[in-house]
C-alpha cells in the first residue's frame, strides 16, 4: 500500500497517515494538492490530506482541488494538533518564524505576545519550516515534535496553539468506494443556481424531511463571478442508504450541479 501526503517527514499528515495505515509505504509530495491527485495519476493507492481545523477552519484548497478529483474520498482521520516552537539548539534571538499559514493561523496570540517584532513567512508545510529553520540561528519554525526530532531542532515552547482544544481532519482519498457500516459520512460539493431565491433552503429540506442530519456545510467562491459560491456538505449515512439514495435523486433537480465526494466510516472519536 502506498500512501501519499504532504511532506517531507515530520509533518502532521505524517502522523495522520501512521494512524490511518501504521504499515503504508509513505510517499510525499511537495504540495496537498499534488497528495490529492496522486490517486488519479496512479502514483499512490490513497492519499491523505487535511480538510479542516477546528480552529482555522476549512482548508481552501484541498476543497477546491476536490471538484476535480476523480476518486472517492474513502475514509477520514482526525487528530489532536500540539505545535510547538522549535529552533537550532544555539538560536539567540528569533527575528523570523516559520510554518504552514495553519500553523501560523493556530497561534497567533502566541506569536503576538511573545515575538511580536518577528517576521512572519509562510512554508508549503511544518516539516519544510523545521528543515529551514536548521539552516539559521535566527529563524525558529512552528510544528509538531517529531519535526524538531527529525532535524534536530530544540523545541524552545510547546502547546503554543490559540486554543487547547485544536484538532485537524483528514479525508482520505483511493480507489474503490467502501461498502456501508452502518457508522458512515457521505460528503457533497453542490453548485445551486444563484439566481433562484430559497434555493440552498430548498436543498437542504430534501435532508430535513428525511430526517438525514447534516454535520458540516462550507461554502467557497465559485471562481465564476463576484458573489457566487459553491457549497461543500457532509451527511449521516452512504449513499448506497435506501434514505439517503433518494434524497440525492430528489436534489439532482434542485442543483447545477452534484458531486458525491464519497462515503466513508466515520472518524474514531479523539
Amino acid at each position: 500500500m502506498r500512501l501519499g501526503l504532504l511532506g517531507p517527514e515530520g509533518t502532521f499528515s505524517e502522523m495522520a497517515a501512521k494512524k490511518w495505515r501504521k504499515d503504508a509505504e509513505l510517499v510525499f509530495f511537495d504540495d496537498m494538492e499534488l497528495a490529492a491527485m496522486a490517486v488519479d495519476e496512479g502514483r499512490v493507492d490513497e492519499s491523505i490530506v487535511a480538510i479542516e481545523n477546528s480552529v482555522e477552519g476549512p482548508v481552501g484548497v484541498i476543497h477546491d482541488r476536490l471538484l476535480d478529483v476523480k476518486s472517492p474520498i474513502v475514509g477520514e482521520v482526525v487528530i489532536p494538533i500540539r505545535q510547538c516552537l522549535m529552533a537550532r539548539p544555539d538560536a539567540s534571538e528569533i527575528k523570523v518564524i516559520l510554518s504552514h499559514p495553519q500553523g501560523l493561523g493556530q497561534c497567533r496570540k502566541y506569536i503576538r505576545e511573545h515575538y511580536p517584532n518577528a517576521e512572519i513567512r509562510s512554508t508549503g508545510s511544518t516539516a519544510h519550516a523545521a528543515r529551514l529553520a536548521q539552516e539559521f540561528p535566527e529563524m525558529a519554525a512552528i510544528g509538531c515534535s517529531a519535526s524538531a526530532e527529525k532535524y534536530h531542532l530544540k523545541v524552545l515552547a510547546e502547546g503554543i496553539q490559540d486554543r487547547t482544544a485544536n484538532y485537524t481532519r483528514f479525508l482520505v482519498i483511493g480507489k474503490n468506494l467502501p461498502a456501508p457500516t452502518g457508522q458512515d459520512k457521505t460528503s457533497l460539493a453542490v453548485y445551486l443556481d444563484r439566481d433562484r431565491p430559497g434555493a440552498l433552503y430548498e436543498f437542504l429540506g430534501e435532508f430535513a424531511t428525511r430526517g438525514i442530519n447534516m454535520t458540516r456545510i462550507e461554502s467557497r467562491p465559485s471562481k465564476l463571478t463576484l458573489g457566487d459560491y459553491r457549497f461543500f456538505i457532509d451527511v449521516e449515512g452512504h449513499c448506497q442508504d435506501k434514505v439517503l439514495g433518494e434524497a440525492l435523486h430528489a436534489l439532482k433537480d434542485r442543483t447545477s450541479k452534484l458531486k458525491v465526494l464519497g462515503s466513508y466510516p466515520v472518524a474514531d472519536k479523539v
